[in-house]
């Protein structure tokens, strides 16, 4: 979702009297949740023992995030790498009070995120949200809550496709964003779930985003988990 969501949207402005040239991005998108927990009988099964990685992620959670690519810089404006703070998390999130009421009642451990720019003004940022072991695992209804609303019109749009061995997890390109006295703006989404991780990927550019540029990208952090 596009738009300034709690000062947290990621855009590239213009103002119209003047040559087009980007703003920097702001911290992360803004992001959506659904407005209530799922009803009863539609929660996520407990994870199974072979979806039950973590032992893997039972250490320094920012090693098992995937590496900048080769040429990549720091984010400018982007979260800085390393340990992300629960409220700054929450922020990104139409609801930040419930998200928040989420993450806590569902017992979030950690989040970890690195971020980086490529190009004239790609960001991407990689969030690795970790949850304690529970009945009810709280990265699965975490990335189930995501991945509900994003064939939605004001969204993605459109179904996605799966992520290749991370058995639910799926990858979107959003439909260019155009408006007039702005650079267009181009936004793709991973999610998915290992464990008790839930994995969010975001790319944003003012040019076209290839499937391959966020289906690689997913592909690399699963393969880290």
């Amino acid at each position: 979702m596009l738009g300034l969501v709690g000062g947290t949207a990621v855009g590239y402005g213009i103002q119209a009297e003047r040559e087009p040239t980007p703003l920097p991005a702001l911290n992360q998108p803004g992001l959506a949740y659904p407005a209530k927990p799922l009803p009863k009988g539609k929660e996520p099964a407990p994870l199974s023992a072979a979806e039950d990685h973590q032992a893997k992620a039972g250490g320094d959670l920012r090693k098992l995030l995937v590496p900048r690519p080769p040429g990549a810089r720091e984010a400018e404006f982007g979260p800085r790498d390393g340990w992300y703070d629960l409220s700054s998390y929450a922020a990104g999130f139409k609801d930040e009070g419930w998200m928040l009421e989420f993450l806590n009642e569902n017992r979030v451990r950690r989040i970890a995120v690195r971020s980086w720019d490529t190009g004239e003004n790609r960001t991407t940022s990689v969030h690795l949200v970790q949850f304690r072991a529970s009945d009810m695992p709280g990265a699965v209804e975490h990335a189930q809550g995501q991945l509900s609303y994003m064939p939605e019109k004001k969204f993605a749009g459109n179904e996605g496709d799966p992520i290749k061995g991370s058995g639910n997890g799926r990858y979107y390109l959003y439909p260019v964003e155009r408006k007039a006295g702005y650079l267009d703006l181009y936004h793709a989404r991973a999610l998915f779930q290992r464990g008790d991780l839930m994995v969010d990927i975001t790319i944003y550019d003012t040019k076209k985003i290839s499937k391959g540029d966020i289906r690689s990208l997913a592909e690399k952090q699963l393969e880290r988990l």
